[in-house]
């Protein structure tokens, strides 16, 4: 009976230890590291405010962008408002305005007139983005389309004395454009972001294609 006793007691015990263990397992592989921040979300608004550098697409420096306008590059801001339905996919709209300063010197035409000018244009957008996961790097490209104003469309003709007289001032005539372009935003937070890209501007006649290169801080809502 002592035996019999015993060796119950024994079974007993080591049936708590199995158990023990068993648990014990269990909890460990319970424990799983947190996952990883996500930097892009679904739903996203963004804002961003950069400045801008533009280049002219024409060599030829007798008729860059906007007919007689002769600028070479500029120097402006943009506004770029975005809604991510996905965090891949994102349509928008773009202002932007340029500080043009011209020499209207015309292949030796009279007046050889500096004239501090502007350039504007509003675009709709298309973007797809790159983000990859945990990583506060994207890469994205876009396309857009609209139109711009502004440059100087001024005439020259010759005058009765034989002289070249600058008539048909108007700085205000519209152009389609079409926009394609590239860049990179690295987020500091979830919520705040600094941006990099590039794009090519196509105007009416290829004499008025244009670069245009921005960088500013995006902001994610």
């Amino acid at each position: 009976m002592k035996k019999l006793t015993l060796g119950f007691c024994a079974l007993v015990a080591l049936s708590a230890s199995a158990f023990a263990g068993e648990t014990y397992s269990k909890e460990s592989k319970a424990v799983v590291p947190p996952p990883c921040p996500e930097w892009y979300a679904d739903n996203e608004f963004n804002l961003s405010l950069s400045g801008v550098f533009a280049f002219s697409g024409d060599d030829d420096d007798d008729n860059n962008n906007f007919n007689n306008s002769n600028w070479d590059n500029a120097w402006g801001g943009a506004i770029d408002a975005k809604y991510f339905f996905r965090r891949y996919f994102g349509i928008g709209v773009q202002g932007f305005f340029l500080a043009t300063d011209s020499d209207d010197d015309n292949n030796g035409f009279a007046g050889n007139n500096d004239d501090d000018e502007g350039v504007g244009g509003v675009l709709g957008t298309f973007t797809v983005r790159f983000p990859g996961k945990c990583s506060r790097f994207a890469p994205y490209v876009w396309i857009g389309g609209g139109g711009v104003w502004g440059g100087d469309n001024d005439d020259f003709v010759l005058n009765a004395a034989g002289g070249v007289v600058r008539v048909n001032g108007d700085s205000d005539d519209g152009h389609a454009m079409g926009q394609v372009g590239g860049g990179f935003e690295v987020r500091f937070t979830p919520h705040v972001g600094w941006q990099n890209d590039i794009s090519w501007n196509i105007v009416s006649g290829s004499d008025n294609n244009f670069g245009m290169a921005r960088t500013g801080i995006n902001f994610a809502f």
